[in-house]
């Protein structure tokens, strides 16, 4: 969504008009999660991060289905700021122009839909842009709420940076200059663990953010569905990052 987002009202209205069952955000602000809430579909939210400004300042993890949902709760990640190095922190600091900021109490959520008798678990995540090794712990952390004979979706930007341009970011993100050189390690381990818990990535090599040319955002699917199509839409609606979808059906 993008919290500084400056096209809310073109943004509802993708979201008002589109054709989709399920729909996940992250980093929505206050102000939009409350018009989400206008809206004539089930709706679960917990906080995302929340953001040091001036102020501070909260932004939200959204689920958003036309199946009613039964269930819902979040999970804590844990908070890194004390174990990072002074080049992180600085790093930080000067990047506070781009509304760069500290942050803290972080969340995962996942919601239980009922498709037509059937339960189906949709996690939204956004994990951490720091160094790959917290990233994967992340995720692992997610798992641990999962039933493997539960159909599942996994969605959410998993901030997997696999370009040598950009994963300069990952050193300056308190990883190693190994992070930074060996751009293609951190997608290599993170899709050997999406194999290990049965999950499979249809938009696997597509890219969903232009600055870092990356698959940034995810939606991972149990075997449990099988894949019709996917799409990356090139309309961002504010957000720095594309919306990606995928039509599955259901066993």
């Amino acid at each position: 969504m993008l919290f500084r987002n400056k096209a809310q009202e073109r943004a509802l209205d993708f979201v008002e008009r589109g054709d989709w069952d399920i729909f996940c955000l992250q980093e929505v602000p206050e102000d939009f999660l409350a018009k989400l809430k206008t809206l004539p579909y089930s709706l679960a939210y917990a906080i995302d991060v929340e953001r040091a400004t001036p102020r501070k300042e909260n932004v939200y993890l959204v689920i958003l289905s036309r199946f009613a949902i039964t269930a819902h709760a979040s999970f804590a990640f844990p908070d890194y700021w004390h174990t990072l190095p002074v080049r992180t922190k600085l790093f930080v600091r000067l990047m506070r122009p781009f509304h760069w900021t500290r942050i803290s109490n972080r969340n995962g959520m996942y919601a239980d839909l009922d498709l037509h008798g059937v339960r189906v678990r949709v996690f939204n995540l956004h994990l951490v842009l720091a160094r790959p090794e917290l990233r994967l712990a992340e995720f692992e952390r997610a798992m641990r709420e999962r039933d493997p004979e539960t159909p599942t979706i996994v969605c959410g930007d998993l901030n997997t940076l696999e370009k040598p341009h950009i994963t300069l970011l990952n050193w300056f993100s308190s990883g190693t200059l190994l992070d930074w050189l060996f751009h293609a390690r951190e997608r290599a381990a993170l899709e050997a663990r999406f194999g290990a818990h049965g999950l499979r990535n249809p938009l696997r090599g597509h890219s969903t953010h232009p600055i870092s040319r990356s698959q940034l955002d995810h939606i991972l699917l149990s075997p449990h569905f099988s894949l019709v199509s996917t799409d990356v839409v090139p309309d961002r609606h504010g957000s720095d990052h594309h919306p990606i979808s995928a039509e599955v059906n259901i066993a």
